[in-house]
């Protein structure tokens, strides 16, 4: 194919695959369960390159598939229909890190972790932390809008945009690399891209808030009878320590259970047995203190039957060793049917006590296992397989998912807090998406993306489909 040929000229060997073999790892995502086959795989190493990229595609009608770190969890940046996954990987140039302004600008191949070094190197903090920071990349993080364990106290990383560079699908760049926190002219036009999963241009650089260096962290492992007692305790904590917790981390017993079971190296802090389990932090440099006090009120309230506080950093990475092993456990159980889904926060202990008993209703011989991030209302509420049979897990799980979504959605929630929609959840999300919203996102689509050329069937049908509704 001619524009193979011209795309291998421009990129030269380091920077176009083609073969088989070395497009696999391109081809599947991170869970491993979605597989595509791309035309090639294109890497450009700078802006000019991705903008010439996208001009021939464009020419050729070639749909595009944006890919970062391939850390996703549905399914939008693997290649369908022989498109061509577009990966940013080589874009990885940390523009300028300016203490003085508070800010750093990173093109989309950065690693996360790269960028934390990189403002920590002048004694700043870049606040998103997630179990992938060692391979999710500044462009996929923006492009999902991605959470984490911080987002209680800094937001999701849209909160943490400044300002964005995009080439959109004409191969014309859109340099909205501000730096300003406040500007009132116009549109603010970087909020379409950020969490757009790559539908609506291709985010290649972007401008985000740096923080103080973070100062000591108090960690500490608490027993508490019910998920409304450890809501409560979050308004303690947060009040008691004038709204300094950086992590508030909720994990039900049978996670416990099962990261003790088959995880080396996890260890149970407490001594007795708790229902439910949270992990608190504050950042302060008085930490320690204003998390005792939290501690005690607490436990005068009675939300609060148990509590230990680390003494050390190793004690708190065996913390957070528990957090981690209950993800890394899940295979032993069998299948899994996860969700992700939020709430608002006075909403959390009704919809984990409604979804667990729909999970048992429907399948008492598989694990409930319920953890996440309900400082911000972000369940993951997981069932694991266990002793259910294969065929009778696996047929029940788009019911069982879309009646999870029901309560969430009931109570006011969403469907996807930090996971994003790709194609995995595209469906089940339009059905649920108010007409008007969806009009909304179809305009904007056409208007910026006529040809829907860019990541089509991620979050929209594709046009043709949405053709035939209208």
């Amino acid at each position: 194919m001619a524009l193979l040929e011209r795309l291998r000229d421009l990129l030269g060997p380091s920077g176009f695959v083609a073969d088989g073999e070395d497009r696999a790892p391109f081809e599947r995502d991170w869970t491993g369960v979605y597989r595509g086959e791309a035309l090639a795989v294109a890497m450009p190493s700078a802006v000019d390159e991705l903008r010439a990229v996208v001009r021939l595609a464009a020419e050729a009608g070639i749909a595009i598939v944006p890919q970062g770190g391939n850390t996703g969890m549905c399914a939008g940046a693997v290649p369908r229909e022989r498109s061509l996954l577009l990966s940013t990987k080589r874009l990885d140039a940390i523009r300028s890190v300016d203490p003085r302004d508070w800010s750093v600008t990173a093109e989309a191949g950065v690693v996360l972790a790269d960028l934390q070094a990189a403002a920590q190197s002048v004694d700043r903090f870049f606040p998103l932390r997630l179990g992938s920071e060692g391979s999710a990349t500044i462009g996929g993080l923006v492009s999902t809008n991605a959470g984490g364990t911080r987002a209680v106290r800094y937001g999701v990383m849209r909160d943490l945009v400044l300002g964005l560079e995009v080439v959109l699908p004409d191969g014309r760049l859109w340099n909205g690399l501000s730096r300003l926190r406040k500007d009132v002219t116009g549109y603010d036009l970087r909020h379409l891209f950020i969490g757009a999963e790559g539908t609506l241009g291709i985010v290649t650089a972007a401008t985000l808030r740096l923080y103080p260096a973070e100062p000591a962290i108090a960690s500490a492992f608490c027993g508490v009878p019910s998920v409304a007692s450890a809501m409560e305790f979050l308004d303690i904590a947060r009040q008691k320590s004038c709204d300094a917790i950086v992590t508030f981390e909720i994990m039900s017993k049978p996670c416990i259970d099962l990261a003790a079971a088959h995880v080396d190296g996890v260890r149970r802090p407490l001594a007795g047995e708790h229902r439910w389990h949270v992990l608190v932090e504050i950042a302060a440099h008085d930490g320690a203190a204003r998390l005792e006090s939290c501690l005690v009120g607490a436990m005068e309230r009675g939300v609060v039957a148990d509590a230990v506080i680390a003494q050390s950093l190793a004690d708190a990475a065996g913390f957070w060793r528990i957090r981690e092993g209950v993800v890394e456990a899940q295979p032993r159980l069998g299948l899994s049917i996860k969700h992700d889904v939020s709430v608002p926060l006075d909403a959390v202990a009704a919809f984990c006590e409604r979804a667990e008993a729909e999970m048992r209703r429907r399948l008492p011989a598989s694990i409930p296992l319920f953890l996440g991030h309900c400082g911000d209302g972000n369940i993951h509420a997981n069932l694991a397989q266990a002793r259910t049979p294969a065929d009778i897990f696996t047929a029940s799980t788009a019911r069982l998912t879309a009646a999870i979504h029901d309560i969430a959605e009931a109570l006011g929630g969403s469907i996807s807090a930090e996971h994003g929609i790709g194609f995995k959840k595209r469906d089940e999300f339009l059905a649920r998406t108010d007409p008007v919203e969806f009009d909304l996102m179809s305009r904007i689509k056409r208007a910026l993306d006529p040809a829907d050329k860019m990541n089509p069937g991620v979050l929209m049908p594709p046009m043709q489909q949405r053709e035939a509704a209208e």
